[in-house]
């Protein structure tokens, strides 16, 4: 069971300004808290689970200090949860230590230029995780890593993918190999020859790709278009091109 003020504080990371005040955060569902406790148990500051979840998971759970595990009902699921349907399970975590950050030798990554909706940013973490990529440059108009709606679509992959939050401009200028920006008017990726592995540059869902950003390119890129839709959705546009990009299997 838990505390009113227990309750009371994942109710607080629901929103932005506590995550980043505590430097904790929240996952919900089976499978997102499975590859928690087998990834990062050391992370684990407390989980809130139906009796049921509990139970199944009776093993993985011994590693973690019994205070930090709390049998709950439904009703209070439903209270600290931020989806309609809540799913059995509550993990509260810290967030990952900043650690030094670089990019990759001689592998695929991934710029995004304000990639706002959070349903899209965890969509594309899920993608490159999918495609081996593993380092993620976000600029600042981002949205926020640690939203509830990112570690959702995510599932899980989050865990996996190492972000850096900075203005993309002086990554881009001192980068040493090829940049892809993924624009309307670009090459079709079906006539490009095989690419050298580099960063594949993504725009916001409306605006696209700041011009400045565009303008240190080394090549445009586009996904033919054979019906009559106006656009892809941010998220799946960078799926088709890392697919394409990544199809000798050179990930990060």
């Amino acid at each position: 069971m838990l505390s009113k003020a227990q309750i009371k504080y994942i109710q607080s990371l629901h929103q932005k300004k506590f995550r980043v005040e505590t430097g904790n955060y929240m996952a919900e569902g089976p499978k997102v808290a499975e590859e928690i406790l087998i990834s990062v148990p050391d992370l684990i500051e407390s989980i809130a689970a139906l009796p049921s979840w509990i139970d199944a998971h009776a093993s993985a759970l011994q590693r973690l200090d019994p205070l930090k595990i709390h049998a709950i009902n439904e009703t209070e699921l439903e209270r600290i949860s931020t989806l309609s349907t809540p799913n059995e399970v509550v993990v509260v975590l810290r967030k990952v230590e900043t650690q030094p950050w670089t990019l990759p030798e001689g592998a695929w990554c991934l710029a995004l230029d304000g990639i706002q909706d959070p349903g899209n940013l965890g969509t594309i973490i899920r993608i490159a995780d999918w495609f081996g990529v593993n380092r993620m440059l976000c600029s600042l108009e981002c949205a926020e890593w640690y939203n509830p709606k990112v570690i959702q679509a995510s599932m899980g992959s989050f865990l996996r993918v190492q972000p850096c939050y900075s203005a993309l401009q002086p990554w881009l200028s001192s980068w040493k190999y090829p940049v892809y920006a993924a624009t309307l008017e670009g090459k079709p990726i079906t006539r490009l020859e095989r690419a050298a592995p580099g960063m594949v540059l993504i725009g916001n869902e409306s605006k696209g790709i700041h011009p400045e950003l565009k303008a240190l390119a080394t090549q445009e890129v586009t996904i033919p278009r054979i019906g009559e839709a106006e656009s892809l959705n941010a998220a799946v546009a960078t799926g088709i091109l890392l697919s394409h990009f990544c199809r000798d299997g050179h990930g990060a």
